[in-house]
């Protein structure tokens, strides 16, 4: 019941029952008890009808039969405090308010416990003056428990909490996206690529008539939109799409992975459950459930996947969690099979509800709806940013992004600078998906870059397959596996800023692609890397100059950062065994052009001994060094230079 812990209090309706019991007691042994508020046996009828109907969790009856109960007793103070229990029961909470006001006016001295009731549904609603002031009469009343205390208490905290942040508001702009993505069903679940041009989204609609053997009259499908000179086309289902349920889904960086949730299915393990699919042209595979590892005997629901497809987040009311339901983490090891959860601590879920997480790009940032941090009444959108040892204490995003409405469902884009969320603001009770500019500083995410194109052979032209590993070069950590489209070859990697990343494209009897990024915090997240990538086929007099190998200047001596490629180019030469390689290294044409050319064959020599030190035989390598003689840039500009300074590698057998 309520906002809080439900175990805590004692219910109004367990309150209600024992009247009742005293009351018909009192009828019909004519002892001394207890009476309800009311003398109209016409009004304690309907009472009774309406305790029928609670009890068959029928709010809607239960609350109209008491409309007829207080219309004719309008001082009937039980009755009120059962309407206050069916509304809360059926997320009306004005009406709930409203009628724990009226109890407490025609009987607040008797049930001292209303005035904690009243507390939380005028918090609900946003009349947080007023259930500060309820909350301190029920503590002055001094009848109550621990923790009937501790929730008065946080009744106070959590209304003087919103009533701050009120006078504090944040910029926020939500606009509408038109209505080729809203239209006059309801909208919502948005997620987005990383380069803002593909909009997916889920879409409630009436079911066909060849589907009227299901019980319910509407299903949930998955929608796309695309991007273009006038703004999102008009949104089409996708192929995954069935019968029944699919929806509430996420998708990688590049668009080419989804997870998304289905409920009540034939191959289910629990009530809903989580399954993938990856995009084969410009279809989706067949939809695969996530098995028993993530999925369990209950429900697992809102996935949200990292940018590379190697982390899930989700919700679900699993046992181990803290409280209604929690969010836990997956992560896809190195034989590519999803770890067993882990619940995300009380650094992220209290006692009560948290939902619909969303990781962003920068793979730090977290954002999520919680009922049970301070916020200014049902879910509340936050921001946690991951640390070392856990996450950082969840941030209230601020009002008026939330309310005392229910705010569920952000995402924001990996540049971090437009959120989208879905409301019904401006429509009633029907959904749309808006959204915002995110300004403020204290919730927008790290800053992230993408690097677009498309890997070909070199040859033919023709689109590649090929596999992608994202190295954070200082750590010497992988941070992103991926791969781009079998059929059209299309990739998207999302590169957080303030990192030195070395990127490996790979292929089966292809060389390697070799590429670095030196990313500071003040890059623009407006200029993204867009290339398209011919990977060469392996044959002789080719090769691939190795952009992640690094030296201390004017000296032969590898940096520690260099090993990450090294061994790309160990496992290269042990996966092709009878290649014979010619290591090269150039210089610019700074300093003496004899000097020079003992410097660059010291550095290819260096990363010959790394690869003999590394189990390649010295027979398949030889190297040479070049100095200034075979310049690839000018030498009169910075950026050429650079490009000239470089080690290479050249198939000879």
């Amino acid at each position: 019941m309520f906002i809080f812990d439900d175990n805590k209090l004692q219910s109004m309706k367990q309150i209600l029952l024992i009247i009742l019991i005293i009351t018909l007691s009192f009828v019909l042994v004519s002892i001394n008890a207890q009476q309800l508020s009311t003398k109209s046996e016409k009004a304690l009828k309907l009472y009774e009808l309406a305790l029928n109907q609670m009890q068959m969790k029928d709010y809607g009856a239960t609350i109209k039969i008491l409309n007829n109960a207080v219309k004719t007793d309008s001082s009937f103070t039980e009755a009120w405090l059962l309407m206050a229990d069916a509304a809360d029961m059926a997320g009306n909470y004005q009406l709930s308010a409203k009628a724990c006001n009226a109890a407490i006016k025609y009987g607040g001295t008797q049930y001292k416990i209303v005035y904690l009731f009243a507390a939380q549904a005028n918090y609900r609603i946003g009349n947080y003056a007023t259930a500060i002031d309820m909350a301190e009469k029920y503590i002055e009343a001094k009848s109550y428990s621990k923790n009937q205390l501790t929730e008065a208490n946080k009744v106070i905290e959590y209304a003087k909490f919103a009533m701050e942040a009120i006078k504090h508001p944040v910029k926020f702009n939500p606009v509408p996206l038109g209505d080729s993505i809203n239209t006059k069903y309801d909208e919502y679940w948005p997620c987005i690529t990383g380069d803002d041009s593909t909009l997916f989204f889920t879409r409630r609609i009436p079911r066909t008539k060849e589907h009227e053997r299901f019980r319910d009259t509407v299903q949930e499908d998955i929608f796309v939109s695309n991007l273009n000179k006038n703004g999102w086309g008009k949104a089409r289902g996708i192929s995954i799409n069935t019968e029944n349920n699919e929806g509430a889904q996420t998708i990688t960086a590049d668009g080419q992975q989804m997870f998304f949730t289905a409920c009540d299915r034939a191959d289910g393990y629990g009530k809903c459950d989580i399954y993938y699919c990856k995009k084969e042209g410009n279809n989706w595979s067949t939809p695969q459930n996530l098995g028993n590892i993530v999925n369990s005997g209950y429900s697992e629901t809102q996935p949200s996947v990292s940018s590379d497809g190697r982390t899930l987040y989700f919700a679900s009311n699993r046992p181990g969690g803290k409280g209604k339901q929690d969010i836990w983490v997956t992560y896809l090891d190195s034989s590519n099979q999803w770890t067993k959860p882990v619940n995300l601590g009380d650094s992220i879920n209290t006692n009560d509800m948290e939902e619909s997480p969303f990781i962003h790009a920068d793979n730090t940032t977290l954002y999520f709806s919680s009922k049970g941090w301070p916020g200014l009444g049902a879910s509340d959108i936050f921001i946690s940013r991951k640390k070392k040892d856990g996450w950082s204490s969840p941030k209230n995003l601020g009002y008026p992004i939330n309310t005392y409405n229910n705010e569920v469902g952000l995402i924001v884009n990996a540049a971090g600078d437009k959120a989208y969320y879905t409301s019904d603001q401006d429509s009633g009770m029907k959904k749309n998906i808006y959204s915002f500019a995110l300004s403020e500083n204290t919730i927008k995410p790290g800053k992230t870059l993408y690097f677009k194109g498309k890997v070909y052979d070199a040859v033919t032209g023709k689109p590649l397959g090929a596999n992608f590993e994202l190295t954070d070069l200082a750590f010497k950590t992988v941070v992103s596996k991926n791969i781009s489209n079998t059929i059209t070859g299309e990739f998207l990697v999302c590169l957080p800023s303030g990192k030195d990343y070395g990127l490996n494209i790979n292929k089966n009897e292809y060389l390697f692609y070799s590429e670095n990024f030196t990313l500071s915090d003040t890059i623009s997240t407006n200029k993204p890397v867009i290339k398209n990538i011919p990977l060469q086929p392996i044959q002789k007099g080719k090769g691939v100059v190795l952009k992640n190998i690094f030296f201390t200047t004017a000296s032969y001596e590898l940096n520690e950062k260099s090993s990450v490629e090294l061994m790309q180019l160990v496992n290269f030469l042990k996966q092709h065994n009878t290649l014979k390689i010619e290591v090269r290294g150039h210089t610019d044409d700074t300093g003496d052009a004899i000097a020079n050319i003992t410097l660059s064959e010291n550095r290819a020599k260096a990363v010959t001994d790394f690869l003999t030190t590394h189990g390649i035989d010295i027979s398949r390598v030889k190297y040479k060094g070049f100095g200034e003689t075979m310049p690839i840039a000018t030498n009169k500009t910075p950026e050429g230079r650079a490009q000239n300074r470089r080690t290479e590698f050249v198939i000879i057998e």
